[in-house]
């Protein structure tokens, strides 16, 4: 039977419960920019060889977005792999990436977001920010939101 590599272990860093503020930046889907708060859950799964995580988002005391995702590692080529599903878009959107030290970057492509850069930083064991970007050409990039999270469970 196979077991997870490093590289699955490295993942096991997102489990936990995540709370923090996030700065949503001005854009088409909110002119005005807004502060909100989200909270992830993460758990290692499938034996170790993936992380499922579950996301919410709040503004004004309302939840506005949620999201699902599982992180796996493709044996292929070791690249992290985010198979995501939220409540924006409504189908699965498969994020591709690696860690470069204490930081994980994953793309995606989608016709109506066009290239997404999806990052998380370590600073601490308990504490990553994370943004996300936007581009239509792949070169010039656009800040969608960033975020600090700590973590209060493991």
């Amino acid at each position: 039977m196979p077991r997870p590599d490093a590289e699955h272990e490295k993942l096991a860093r997102l489990a936990g419960t995540w709370t923090g503020v996030e700065n949503m930046h001005p854009s088409q889907w909110m002119p005005n920019g807004a502060e909100a708060s989200g909270v992830t859950t993460s758990r290692v799964a499938v034996g170790g060889f993936t992380v499922v995580t579950d996301y919410e988002q709040r503004m004004g005391g309302q939840v506005t977005f949620v999201g699902h995702g599982v992180y796996t590692v493709d044996p292929r080529n070791q690249n992290v792999v985010l198979y995501w599903f939220d409540s924006m878009a409504g189908q699965c959107e498969v994020f591709r990436g690696s860690w470069d030290g204490d930081s994980l970057a994953l793309f995606s492509e989608n016709p109506m977001m066009g290239h997404l850069k999806l990052t998380y930083e370590f600073q601490s064991d308990d504490t990553m920010n994370s943004a996300m970007d936007c581009s239509q050409d792949g070169e010039a990039w656009n800040r969608l939101f960033d975020s600090v999270y700590t973590r209060s469970e493991r």
